[in-house]
């Protein structure tokens, strides 16, 4: 049992990392029960990154004809919102940062919802990444353009938001129920609050090949 969450990551990911030491945390996650305990997580584990970083922002709009109902929520509004299924309206990338594709991009090379990646170059209007899994082996780095992305009905929104990004967000951690049929050598369990279900700590717990391997 792991006390804290600074004791968690530590038991995961090392210290620094780069893009020099990807392998030693390329098949490694901490899975928490909420995305928003993710974006915690994630956040902190950012920082350990020691390459060049890079903030992007979004474009975000309503998708609607009616005029008056645009004018009901404000740019800034749609800024602070980060419905689950999109990238967020701020996204900070460093070089060596690991992030997951939230969209289809092109599935014959890979580039699937939920694909991750790790992170190459950092450019203006665009960025570099490789296949996290296979990041050690010499294959070439893809481009990753923003794109538009749409809510959905999943999102609780009471209107369909449009937003220019990055179709990706960062992926030190994610949720439980995103790693069902992966397996990784070692796993942090983040539970800040209960899990939903005992399913869900079923498929935590199976994660990785054995009970040495994991710690809450």
């Amino acid at each position: 049992m792991v006390c804290d969450i600074a004791n968690l990551i530590d038991f995961v990911y090392p210290q620094q990392m780069s893009l020099a030491n990807v392998d030693d945390f390329a098949r490694k996650i901490i899975l928490c029960p909420r995305n928003e305990d993710c974006r915690q997580v994630n956040r902190t584990v950012l920082q350990r990154v020691t390459g060049a970083a890079r903030t992007y922002t979004a474009i975000d709009t309503v998708v609607a004809d009616d005029v008056d109902e645009i004018a009901n929520y404000p740019t800034e509004f749609l800024n602070s919102l980060e419905p689950d299924g999109l990238p967020p309206y701020r996204l900070t990338l460093v070089v060596g940062s690991v992030v997951m594709l939230l969209r289809n991009l092109d599935p014959k090379i890979r580039l699937c919802n939920g694909t991750r990646l790790v992170v190459t170059e950092l450019r203006r209007n665009n960025f570099k990444a490789r296949l996290l899994a296979d990041a050690g082996e010499g294959q070439d780095d893809i481009v990753i353009p923003r794109i538009p992305l749409s809510s959905s009905g999943d999102d609780d929104l009471p209107f369909t938001m449009r937003r220019v990004q990055f179709p990706v967000r960062l992926s030190f951690a994610m949720t439980i129920n995103k790693s069902q049929g992966q397996t990784f050598d070692r796993v942090g369990l983040f539970l800040p609050s209960p899990v939903f279900t005992h399913g869900q700590l079923y498929v935590a717990f199976s994660r990785v090949r054995d009970s040495e391997s994991i710690k809450v």
